[in-house]
This record gives C-alpha cells, sequence and structure tokens, in this order.
C-alpha cells in the first residue's frame, strides 16, 4: 500500500508503524571520509550509519591526495567503502604533467567505483576558469576510456558544462550531478541528457520558487533517476528550522531524526542523517520513505556496479 504524508492527519497514522519497522536499505553515494573531522572515530561513525541503515557508503576523491586516501579507506571496510577518484574543481590549478597517470593508476582499481569529484564551479572560482574547463575534460576523458561513471559537481557553470557533456555523448558513460542545487530547467536538461540527479539534506535550505523542492513537488526527477547523499561532514539537514515546511516535518520518523540529533552538527553531518533526507524526499514526492529508499539504492547499485 503506497501512503501519502501531505500533512499531520496522515503523518500521526504513519509514523507509529514506521517507527517500528526495521531499517531502510541506503546507499549514501557521497560522503567525504577522508576529511580530518572523521580521522579519530571513523569505526563508530561507519557503525553508526550501518545502525541507521546506510549500507554502502562512496567515500569522495577530490583531490589526488584524498583520492588515494578514499581508496585506502575502502580496503579498511570493503563492500561497505567505495571510492571515487577525481580532483574538484577548485583544486583544478593542481594539476600536473603526472596527474592524469596517477588519477587512473587509481581509478582502475575494482573498489573505485567512478570519476570525479570533477567538473566546473564559476561561483568561487578557486580556480581560474579556463584550468577548471581543461581539467574537467581530460577528467571526462578518463571516465569514457575506462567505462566508469563521472561524478559531477556543478555550480553556476550549468551551460558550459552541458556543452562539455553533449562534446562526448555517443561515449559518456552514467553521469551523476552530485548534490544538485540548481532549477527545474537545469534538472530537466541533464535529465535529457541522461544524467542521475543526486540530492543531499540541502532540501531543508531550498526556498526558491523554482529550486529542488518545487521541482519534487511537481515529480519533475524521476525515482529512476534519483541518488541520495549527505556529503558529509557538510549539508547538514537542520530538520528543526523555520523554513522547513512544517506538513514535511510531520513526515519524519523519531528514529531517523534521532539518529540525526544525537550524532550530527552543522560542523561535522554523518552518514547516518541520510533517512532523515530520503524522509524528506519521500514527503515532497508523496511516497513512501520505503519506495525512495529502494529506487535509489537500486540505482546506485546499477549506476555504480555495487555488490548488493
Amino acid at each position: 500500500m503506497v501512503y501519502r504524508c501531505p500533512g499531520l492527519r496522515m503523518a500521526e497514522m504513519v509514523k507509529p508503524v514506521m517507527d517500528h519497522l526495521s531499517n531502510y536499505i541506503i546507499v549514501d553515494i557521497g560522503a567525504n571520509l577522508t576529511n580530518k573531522k572523521f580521522s579519530r572515530d571513523l569505526d563508530q561513525v561507519i557503525q553508526r550509519a550501518r545502525d541507521a541503515g546506510v549500507t554502502k557508503i562512496m567515500v569522495t576523491g577530490t583531490s589526488l591526495h584524498s583520492t588515494k586516501e578514499a581508496l585506502r579507506l575502502t580496503r579498511l571496510y570493503p563492500d561497505t567503502l567505495y571510492s571515487t577518484a577525481g580532483i574538484h574543481p577548485h583544486d583544478a590549478k593542481s594539476w600536473e604533467e603526472d596527474t592524469y597517470r596517477e588519477l587512473e593508476a587509481v581509478a582502475r582499481a575494482g573498489e573505485c567505483v567512478a570519476v570525479g569529484e570533477c567538473g566546473l564551479d564559476f561561483n568561487r572560482n578557486f580556480s581560474p576558469p579556463d584550468v577548471q574547463i581543461s581539467v574537467f575534460e581530460k577528467q571526462v576523458e578518463l571516465a569514457c576510456k575506462l567505462g566508469k561513471p563521472l561524478f559531477l559537481h556543478e555550480r553556476d557553470a550549468h551551460d558550459v558544462m552541458v556543452s562539455i557533456l553533449q562534446r562526448y555523448l555517443d561515449r559518456l558513460p552514467a553521469c551523476v550531478i552530485h548534490c544538485f542545487t540548481g532549477t527545474k530547467e537545469q534538472a530537466a536538461k541533464y535529465l535529457q541528457l541522461g544524467c542521475y540527479i543526486g540530492l543531499t539534506g540541502y532540501l531543508w535550505k531550498d526556498k526558491s520558487e523554482n529550486g529542488v523542492r518545487k521541482i519534487l513537488e511537481e515529480g519533475a526527477i524521476p525515482l529512476d533517476k534519483l541518488l541520495v547523499e549527505t556529503d558529509s561532514p557538510f549539508m547538514y539537514p537542520n530538520t528543526r528550522a523555520s523554513k522547513l515546511p512544517q506538513h514535511i516535518k510531520d513526515c519524519l520518523t523519531e528514529r531517523s531524526v534521532t539518529f540525526l540529533q544525537r550524532y550530527c552538527t552543522f560542523q561535522r553531518n554523518e552518514p547516518c542523517s541520510l533517512p532523515v533526507t530520503v524522509e524528506m524526499i519521500a514527503a515532497y514526492i508523496k511516497k513512501t520513505p520505503e519506495e525512495v529508499a529502494l529506487a535509489t539504492t537500486f540505482n546506485a547499485l546499477k549506476v555504480f556496479g555495487l555488490s548488493a
């Protein structure tokens, strides 16, 4: 049976059932577990994620150093952690003559399931735009060569990103727009290119007329193109915020909120917060959290070739 959760009345009917169900099974497709904020208690962080139903986590590589460290972590936690290999646009200026070779060596590992986080960020321009474009294109070529998905970062660079992806369309592997925060039109264009859309706890924050909330409410992202991620230690989903509509808050289960509020903060989000994001998405699209968890997990297993 499919439930709808438009407000308090339905939430009151569903929550007692949900709070007694076994865990969701969810894949976090983007967590920055190489961040120094996790250096002292990674074992506990991963155990909490498992306890919350987050059974697999992709550790994001954003530089050569973090890419190698992400791969190292996958070998400490086999079948739970997977990694990506990439140079973030902020770090594009660090690209050197040997970077492609070193990146490819890591990306070829079986535990490394995607090329990225790579892309374009014209919002901050920590690296010059022309350097970002050059480094991004090299990583697109690497993904095409290896046949591994692209894990993409884009801020204020939609048109340029689309034009580059279109040039490689005949041999482009699966593409995931990581931490999507754009407009309905931008989402539609990415979907037209066959991309998957990754959503985070940013949902609580968005109040735009044409942003992520509106996209979900209008059903603009098909479930078979949706993925979920925490972007830990960033993107804390502040479920107490006044910006988050009450009817969405009413659809959050006590169990998921407890993991969030007991273990996560604005300073350090954790993968165990992911069920809250799944429940927010479910409330916006009027599906059950189980449907969203199942669909996004299936998508992650398919796109990244993760073991079931």
